[in-house]
């Protein structure tokens, strides 16, 4: 039990490292710092998911309409994340390298955002819950 929360956790932290490390070098080489902002799509992401559980029932049906609000609002934010970057090289804010290493970031930190929820988000008595 333990191993496993060691091993997500340095997944979890190595992901996060590696995100920085391509904003960094979006930072340095590029010297903007506009893509920096897509650091408060990464905390803000999880948000309404917290929410979403922790005000509906605990049935299980095949449709919660907390639940699923909750998943709409997650999938804007994450896909604004995605946008955000786009639209900075499109109007040429930043250069379509920096946006390169924006994205590639975001797919990273978004997929163990997601690896953190489906490891821990199940019912059982290895979860988050427990933290």
């Amino acid at each position: 039990m333990a191993g496993i929360k060691a091993l997500v956790g340095l997944s979890f932290s190595g992901a996060i490292g590696l995100t920085f490390l391509m904003l960094g070098c979006a930072l340095d080489y590029y010297e903007v710092y506009w893509p920096m902002f897509v650091l408060l799509f990464y905390a803000i992401s999880p948000i309404p998911y917290f929410i979403g559980k922790r005000v509906s029932d605990d049935t299980e049906s095949s449709s919660n309409a907390c639940m699923e609000l909750a998943y709409f609002f997650t999938t804007g934010i994450v896909v604004s994340a995605f946008g955000f970057p786009l639209i900075l090289a499109r109007v040429e804010v930043i250069k379509w390298g920096a946006c390169g290493l924006v994205l590639a970031g975001n797919v990273v930190i978004f997929f163990t955002i997601l690896g953190f929820f489906l490891v821990f988000g199940r019912g059982d008595d290895f979860s988050w819950d427990q933290w």
